[in-house]
């Protein structure tokens, strides 16, 4: 049997490794629940007592099946909410019209979709702004509702939505559309994740969307819930939004 021997020398060496240690994940702990406290965050779902949700649509390169999921919301009875890129808003504006005047909501996306955090707070606001013009020049509301391109936010991004009187909006329940999954594995999806509150993310140009949505709208709707623009989801005023990013009244 082999005895190790530890002497003063070495058992210093020891007692300050740990010291560094502790010391270094005391700041690291402290510094997290700083920059915690300090970070702004935009709406990813709503508290609610009542089994209610939003589904949305991103608006940014093609336009071939807008129509389509337009008549599927008609024929289903249900409002959605549209987020547009200013480009396809002035590339497609019969098809914005078509949005808000059966009755959707029309939200901003932002004029060219960057990635916002690495712009400065001028180009961030000029890009929120320049899309709400070109949506009003074709005769939609001026949008109250903002989502950022590529999910991509940090505070600036955040406050700047904010300081323009507008709701920056993420979403709970990804569709993954975008990567073409069966309607099959949507509606599972949606369906495993969904609760009331939640915002539900889909693409006006995801291959398999059209066929989906009606079997997803049923669905949601057979689990109880009904569906609403988030303008009608969430609390306009008199609000917070905890550490997941879920808005809280301050009411209830």
């Amino acid at each position: 049997m082999k005895v190790f021997v530890i002497n003063r020398k070495r058992l210093m060496i020891i007692v300050g490794c740990f010291v560094t240690i502790f010391l270094t994940g005391a700041v690291t702990l402290q510094n997290n629940i700083f920059f915690a406290k300090d970070r702004k965050l935009p709406i990813y779902c709503v508290d609610k007592k009542e089994k209610v949700v939003s589904i949305s649509f991103d608006a940014a390169w093609g336009n071939e099946q807008t129509q389509t999921l337009i008549d599927i919301l008609a024929d289903k009875g249900v409002k959605a909410t549209f987020f547009l890129v200013g480009f396809w808003a002035e590339k497609y504006p019969e098809s914005v019209k078509a949005i808000f005047e059966a009755g959707h909501d029309v939200g901003n996306h932002s004029d060219t979709h960057p990635h916002l955090p690495k712009l400065e707070k001028s180009k961030v606001i000029a890009q929120i702004e320049d899309c709400n013009k070109k949506i009003e020049a074709v005769g939609a509301p001026r949008p109250i509702l903002f989502r950022p391109p590529y999910g991509d936010y940090n505070n600036c991004v955040v406050e700047s939505t904010n300081e323009l009187n507008m709701h920056c909006i993420q979403w709970d329940v990804d569709s993954l559309d975008w990567k073409d999954p069966t309607p099959e594995d949507m509606i599972k999806r949606i369906k495993s994740k969904i609760k009331p509150g939640s915002i539900i993310l889909m693409h006006n140009g995801a291959k398999n969307t059209p066929s989906a949505l009606p079997k997803i709208i049923d669905t949601i709707k057979s689990e109880g819930y009904e569906i609403v623009p988030i303008s009608q989801l969430i609390y306009k005023e008199n609000y917070s939004i905890n550490s997941q990013g879920k808005q809280l009244s301050a009411n209830n």
